[in-house]
């Protein structure tokens, strides 16, 4: 499902529109199939997903959004119709390409209009994605750790992955309040400690950015050295963009980064600034 249901985002021209003929909306396409399975309806996520392609090869942006959004929404509903967390792995990718469709089409529009806030889109896009939130999170079933996909497993498998990609929404469209209704659900959970270590140190990285803002400084020093110490050895980029925040609340608190350290992550914009700390 997971494989069905992602789409080739890379070959979409950002600065493209719809690329000649008819651009109206692929909501209306001609092509409409049938498909059930077990008594589920999968009819609506089939031809959803055709309209994704063909708005992707029409290079229309807009509808290419309208089409994935439908599509999210179709999936949301079959998530309520089927039993245990095998779809998990679908509604991931389903939130992943709506979140990246939703932040293209946002900044085609705005790249054409000559603005900079237009984010409706990518604003519809979290009501989407907090559907799957609250359809994963409140699955009755109770969640084991590192249990195998199945019929019988608990969809809450599922809620660490969407509440760091709702974070990444929150932060860009500057609602970090939103960030707060999310963190007691899953911690009073511990859905927190018990996702992938991929997940968990997101979800510790998001977290000790909201720590920064609310001045909790050993709280974020606390999150962004965990994130920093089980991050893969080969992520070189996420170190970088974990120690770009974490370096800062370290000389809040007096502790100073060495110099192999910036040199290893290329972070020369702090040397001038440590060499004047040393020197006074």
């Amino acid at each position: 499902i997971a494989t069905a249901v992602d789409v080739p985002l890379r070959n979409t021209n950002v600065v493209g529109g719809p690329s000649g003929g008819n651009s109206s909306s692929t909501s209306g396409s001609v092509h409409r199939e049938q498909l059930k399975v077990d008594g589920v309806d999968w009819s609506n996520v089939l031809n959803y997903l055709l309209d994704v392609h063909l708005a992707i090869a029409s290079n229309d942006l807009a509808s290419t959004y309208e089409a994935q959004s439908s599509l999210h929404s179709a999936l949301n509903h079959n998530l309520s119709s089927t039993k245990g967390n095998w779809l998990i792995p679908g509604i991931h990718t389903v939130c992943r390409n709506t979140h990246r469709t939703a932040a293209l089409a946002d900044e085609y529009v705005n790249r054409n209009a000559g603005t900079r806030n237009d984010h409706k889109r990518l604003q519809s896009a979290v009501t989407l994605l907090q559907a799957s939130y609250s359809k994963t999170l409140n699955d009755r079933v109770e969640l084991r750790p590192n249990e195998p996909l199945s019929e019988e497993g608990s969809k809450k498998v599922g809620v660490l992955y969407i509440v760091n990609q709702l974070f990444s929404m929150y932060f860009q469209l500057n609602t970090l309040r939103l960030c707060k209704n999310l963190l007691k659900p899953v911690e009073s959970r511990s859905i927190h400690e018990s996702g992938t270590m991929g997940e968990m140190v997101t979800y510790r990285y998001y977290v000790g950015r909201l720590n920064m803002f609310e001045d909790q400084y050993e709280l974020a020093e606390q999150n962004f050295d965990y994130a920093l110490k089980h991050c893969h050895k080969s992520s070189v980029a996420n170190k970088k963009r974990i120690l770009n925040y974490l370096i800062p609340v370290k000389l809040l608190r007096g502790r100073l980064p060495t110099n192999k350290l910036l040199e290893k992550y290329s972070l020369y914009e702090f040397v001038p600034l440590l060499n004047g700390m040393r020197t006074g």
